[in-house]
Protein backbone atom coordinates (compact mmCIF):
# COMPACT_ATOMS: atom_id res chain seq x y z
CA UNK A 1 0.00 0.00 0.00
CA UNK A 2 1.22 3.50 -0.81
CA UNK A 3 2.33 5.33 2.29
CA UNK A 4 3.13 8.99 2.80
CA UNK A 5 6.49 9.35 4.54
CA UNK A 6 6.92 13.12 4.37
CA UNK A 7 6.20 15.77 6.97
CA UNK A 8 2.63 15.78 8.31
CA UNK A 9 2.85 19.52 8.90
CA UNK A 10 3.39 20.11 5.17
CA UNK A 11 -0.01 18.52 4.54
CA UNK A 12 -1.76 20.94 6.89
CA UNK A 13 0.03 23.88 5.29
CA UNK A 14 -0.82 22.65 1.79
CA UNK A 15 -4.52 22.31 2.64
CA UNK A 16 -4.49 25.66 4.48
CA UNK A 17 -6.07 24.10 7.54
CA UNK A 18 -4.96 22.41 10.76
CA UNK A 19 -5.84 18.73 10.26
CA UNK A 20 -4.63 17.58 13.70
CA UNK A 21 -2.28 15.01 12.17
CA UNK A 22 0.30 15.13 14.98
CA UNK A 23 -1.93 14.91 18.02
CA UNK A 24 -0.91 17.00 21.03
CA UNK A 25 1.77 18.84 19.08
CA UNK A 26 -1.01 20.57 17.10
CA UNK A 27 -2.19 22.22 20.34
CA UNK A 28 1.27 23.49 21.25
CA UNK A 29 3.30 26.48 20.07
CA UNK A 30 5.45 24.03 18.10
CA UNK A 31 2.68 23.60 15.52
CA UNK A 32 4.19 24.42 12.11
CA UNK A 33 0.85 25.58 10.72
CA UNK A 34 0.52 28.24 13.42
CA UNK A 35 4.02 29.48 12.69
CA UNK A 36 3.80 29.31 8.88
CA UNK A 37 0.18 29.18 7.77
CA UNK A 38 0.97 29.25 4.06
CA UNK A 39 1.63 26.53 1.52
CA UNK A 40 5.07 24.89 1.54
CA UNK A 41 7.55 25.47 -1.22
CA UNK A 42 9.27 28.43 -2.83
CA UNK A 43 6.04 30.06 -3.98
CA UNK A 44 3.90 28.99 -1.03
CA UNK A 45 3.04 32.53 0.03
CA UNK A 46 1.73 33.38 -3.44
CA UNK A 47 -1.51 31.41 -3.49
CA UNK A 48 -3.04 31.64 -6.93
CA UNK A 49 -6.67 31.37 -7.91
CA UNK A 50 -8.08 27.88 -8.37
CA UNK A 51 -10.45 26.69 -11.08
CA UNK A 52 -13.68 24.94 -10.10
CA UNK A 53 -11.91 21.63 -10.60
CA UNK A 54 -8.99 22.78 -8.47
CA UNK A 55 -11.33 23.77 -5.61
CA UNK A 56 -13.06 20.38 -5.76
CA UNK A 57 -9.74 18.55 -5.86
CA UNK A 58 -8.37 20.43 -2.85
CA UNK A 59 -11.50 19.62 -0.84
CA UNK A 60 -11.19 15.94 -1.68
CA UNK A 61 -7.50 15.95 -0.78
CA UNK A 62 -8.23 17.71 2.52
CA UNK A 63 -10.82 15.15 3.63
CA UNK A 64 -8.79 12.19 2.38
CA UNK A 65 -5.64 13.34 4.17
CA UNK A 66 -7.54 14.27 7.31
CA UNK A 67 -8.70 10.66 7.71
CA UNK A 68 -5.37 9.27 6.48
CA UNK A 69 -6.69 7.27 3.52
CA UNK A 70 -5.08 6.41 0.21
CA UNK A 71 -6.78 7.40 -3.03
CA UNK A 72 -8.01 3.84 -3.60
CA UNK A 73 -9.45 3.55 -0.08
CA UNK A 74 -11.17 6.91 -0.38
CA UNK A 75 -12.67 6.09 -3.76
CA UNK A 76 -14.03 2.76 -2.48
CA UNK A 77 -15.56 4.55 0.50
CA UNK A 78 -17.19 7.07 -1.84
CA UNK A 79 -18.55 4.26 -4.02
CA UNK A 80 -20.14 2.63 -0.97
CA UNK A 81 -21.61 5.98 0.15
CA UNK A 82 -23.06 6.52 -3.33
CA UNK A 83 -24.86 3.17 -3.15
CA UNK A 84 -26.49 3.97 0.20
CA UNK A 85 -29.81 5.72 0.65
CA UNK A 86 -29.65 9.41 1.50
CA UNK A 87 -27.26 12.22 0.60
CA UNK A 88 -24.03 10.85 -0.84
CA UNK A 89 -21.79 13.51 0.72
CA UNK A 90 -23.23 13.01 4.19
CA UNK A 91 -23.04 9.23 3.79
CA UNK A 92 -19.36 9.56 2.91
CA UNK A 93 -18.49 11.55 6.02
CA UNK A 94 -20.47 9.29 8.35
CA UNK A 95 -18.78 6.20 6.88
CA UNK A 96 -15.39 7.80 7.46
CA UNK A 97 -16.36 8.62 11.04
CA UNK A 98 -17.47 5.03 11.67
CA UNK A 99 -14.11 3.53 10.66
CA UNK A 100 -12.54 1.75 13.63
CA UNK A 101 -9.32 3.76 13.46
CA UNK A 102 -11.33 6.99 13.64
CA UNK A 103 -13.48 5.69 16.53
CA UNK A 104 -10.34 4.76 18.48
CA UNK A 105 -9.06 8.30 17.88
CA UNK A 106 -12.38 9.93 18.79
CA UNK A 107 -12.56 7.97 22.04
CA UNK A 108 -9.13 9.24 23.02
CA UNK A 109 -7.20 5.96 22.89
CA UNK A 110 -4.78 7.62 20.43
CA UNK A 111 -3.45 11.12 19.87
CA UNK A 112 -3.90 11.01 16.11
CA UNK A 113 -5.53 8.85 13.47
CA UNK A 114 -2.11 7.64 12.37
CA UNK A 115 -1.39 6.44 15.91
CA UNK A 116 -4.86 4.89 16.16
CA UNK A 117 -4.22 2.81 13.02
CA UNK A 118 -1.04 1.46 14.61
CA UNK A 119 -2.91 0.63 17.81
CA UNK A 120 -5.58 -1.26 15.87
CA UNK A 121 -3.09 -3.09 13.64
CA UNK A 122 -1.01 -4.15 16.65
CA UNK A 123 -3.98 -5.96 18.20
CA UNK A 124 -4.57 -3.60 21.12
CA UNK A 125 -8.30 -3.14 20.42
CA UNK A 126 -11.35 -5.34 20.96
CA UNK A 127 -14.78 -4.87 19.41
CA UNK A 128 -17.53 -6.66 21.30
CA UNK A 129 -14.81 -8.64 23.14
CA UNK A 130 -13.33 -9.88 19.86
CA UNK A 131 -9.95 -8.87 18.45
CA UNK A 132 -10.25 -6.64 15.40
CA UNK A 133 -7.06 -5.43 13.71
CA UNK A 134 -8.58 -3.92 10.56
CA UNK A 135 -8.55 -0.09 10.68
CA UNK A 136 -11.27 0.17 8.01
CA UNK A 137 -13.73 -1.94 10.04
CA UNK A 138 -17.04 -0.03 10.21
CA UNK A 139 -18.66 0.02 13.66
CA UNK A 140 -22.40 -0.41 14.26
CA UNK A 141 -24.75 1.00 16.89
CA UNK A 142 -24.27 -0.88 20.16
CA UNK A 143 -20.69 -1.95 19.43
CA UNK A 144 -18.32 -1.85 22.41
CA UNK A 145 -14.81 -0.71 21.52
CA UNK A 146 -12.23 -1.28 24.25
CA UNK A 147 -8.53 -1.65 24.88
CA UNK A 148 -7.27 -5.15 25.67
CA UNK A 149 -6.51 -5.78 29.33
CA UNK A 150 -2.78 -6.24 28.71
CA UNK A 151 -2.66 -3.13 26.52
CA UNK A 152 -4.04 -0.79 29.20
CA UNK A 153 -0.50 -0.41 30.47
CA UNK A 154 0.74 0.95 27.13
CA UNK A 155 2.00 4.47 27.86
CA UNK A 156 0.82 5.98 24.56
CA UNK A 157 -2.78 4.89 25.19
CA UNK A 158 -3.01 6.03 28.82
CA UNK A 159 -1.30 9.35 28.05
CA UNK A 160 -3.67 10.00 25.18
CA UNK A 161 -6.70 9.32 27.39
CA UNK A 162 -5.43 11.88 29.89
CA UNK A 163 -5.53 14.60 27.21
CA UNK A 164 -8.75 13.64 25.42
CA UNK A 165 -10.58 16.48 27.19
CA UNK A 166 -8.93 18.88 24.73
CA UNK A 167 -10.82 17.34 21.82
CA UNK A 168 -13.97 16.21 23.59
CA UNK A 169 -16.01 13.07 22.89
CA UNK A 170 -18.62 13.18 20.07
CA UNK A 171 -22.24 12.82 21.17
CA UNK A 172 -22.66 9.56 19.26
CA UNK A 173 -19.98 7.91 21.41
CA UNK A 174 -19.86 7.22 25.14
CA UNK A 175 -16.52 6.83 26.93
CA UNK A 176 -15.88 4.90 30.15
CA UNK A 177 -12.44 6.31 30.78
CA UNK A 178 -11.62 4.20 33.83
CA UNK A 179 -12.39 1.00 31.92
CA UNK A 180 -10.69 2.03 28.66
CA UNK A 181 -14.01 1.34 26.97
CA UNK A 182 -16.29 3.16 24.51
CA UNK A 183 -19.81 2.45 23.29
CA UNK A 184 -21.31 3.45 19.93
CA UNK A 185 -24.62 5.00 21.04
CA UNK A 186 -25.83 6.08 17.59
CA UNK A 187 -24.67 6.67 14.05
CA UNK A 188 -22.94 10.03 13.58
CA UNK A 189 -24.93 12.77 11.86
CA UNK A 190 -23.60 15.68 9.82
CA UNK A 191 -23.80 18.08 12.78
CA UNK A 192 -21.43 15.85 14.78
CA UNK A 193 -18.60 16.53 12.33
CA UNK A 194 -17.28 19.95 13.30
CA UNK A 195 -14.25 20.05 11.00
CA UNK A 196 -15.01 22.44 8.09
CA UNK A 197 -15.71 20.20 5.11
CA UNK A 198 -17.67 20.81 1.92
CA UNK A 199 -18.57 17.27 0.97
CA UNK A 200 -20.73 18.38 -1.96
CA UNK A 201 -17.57 19.47 -3.78
CA UNK A 202 -16.26 15.90 -3.50
CA UNK A 203 -19.51 14.54 -4.93
CA UNK A 204 -19.24 16.98 -7.83
CA UNK A 205 -15.62 15.93 -8.46
CA UNK A 206 -16.38 12.22 -8.62
CA UNK A 207 -19.53 12.78 -10.64
CA UNK A 208 -17.62 14.11 -13.65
Amino acid sequence: MARYRGSSCRICRRENMKLMLKGDRCFSDKCAFDRRSYAPGQHGQKRGKHSDYGIQLREKQKVKRSYGLTEKQFRLCFKRADQMKGITGTNLLTLLERRLDNVVYRLGFANSRNQSRQIVKHNHVLVNSRKVNIPSYVVQVGDIVEVKEKSKKVAAISESLDTVVRRGIPQWLDLEKENFKGIVKAYPIREDITTPMQEQLIVELYSK
